[in-house]
């Protein structure tokens, strides 16, 4: 393999790093990629990247939360079978997150296009000092609500911050932690129907790439950059979640605050 072809994939195993890490955490994954691909020299990532990237988050993700997911499935049909009281959280639990995902779904659907464009450097600054200053408003609200205390009305709204996260450079974990906890569910809580969310949300993105993927002319080319970077995306993902779960535990939010401060400034100033 040509010393060229090998470059291309440590840069490419480092944008799959970045995209794993920060796909969890409050500060825009596609946000960083873009910063790290323009620091590498590699140009904007196309849309079959951010799919394969996605599909590798996604896959951590449910690996993590597989009992909660296994749980949640298997009570709900047990409460359509029986009406059993006992499996009724649960059931609610799920039409709540299915309530949550259509604002994001409907406008993913509709806005396709526009998403996929091009997005400036200014514009992901200024998404990080809105997501480091939203971070702070809420960073000393210590919710009340259990997955038992969720309304739909709270549903809905925390699904209102997943579609403003459609936005170029805006965290999607972010505003939907941060509409979660404004609407006063606890931290755990907000975390876990946060990543929730994100499961039915992305399963949709993929859905709706396929067609790109398939159409993509440079697969044969791009095959192993694109695994390298999948499996970097993958490993990273689950252990950067597991690592934003401690920090949420011990309610240290507000530490994104200064990040986003700080990396949105950079931005400004050197690009």
């Amino acid at each position: 393999m040509e010393t060229l072809d090998i470059l291309e994939i440590i840069k490419m195993v480092i944008i799959g790093l970045v995209q794993g890490f920060t796909e969890p955490i409050p500060v825009s994954s596609s946000g960083h990629v873009m910063i790290a691909s323009e620091i590498l020299g590699l140009g904007e990532q196309g849309f079959t990247f951010a799919i394969l990237t996605n599909t590798a988050s996604l896959l951590a993700i449910l690996f993590i939360y597989r009992q909660d997911i296994i749980r949640l499935l298997s009570n709900s049909i047990n409460f359509l079978k029986t009406r059993d009281s006992r499996y009724k959280s649960d059931f609610r639990f799920v039409c709540f997150i299915i309530i949550g995902s259509i604002p994001a779904g409907v406008l993913g659907i509709l806005l396709k296009d526009v998403i996929a464009d091009k997005v400036r450097m200014e514009t992901i600054a200024i998404m990080l000092f809105v997501t480091g200053f939203a971070i702070w408003l809420i960073r000393n609200m210590k919710g009340t609500k259990g997955e038992g205390e969720i309304s739909t009305k709270d549903a809905f709204l925390v699904g209102l911050g997943q579609a403003v996260a459609l936005t170029p450079g805006i965290s999607r974990s972010g505003a939907t932690i941060i509409s979660a906890v404004a609407v006063g569910m606890k931290q755990d809580t907000a975390l876990r129907f946060s990543f929730m969310l994100y499961i039915p949300v992305s399963l949709g993105g993929v859905v709706l790439g396929i067609s790109d993927f398939v159409d993509e002319p440079n697969k044969t080319d791009l095959a192993i950059p694109y695994l390298a970077a999948f499996i970097a995306t993958l490993f990273m993902t689950y252990f950067a979640m597991k690592w934003f779960m401690g920090i949420m535990k011990h309610g240290k939010l507000v530490y994104f605050t200064y990040y986003c401060f700080i990396v949105g400034t950079l931005l400004l100033i050197f690009f």
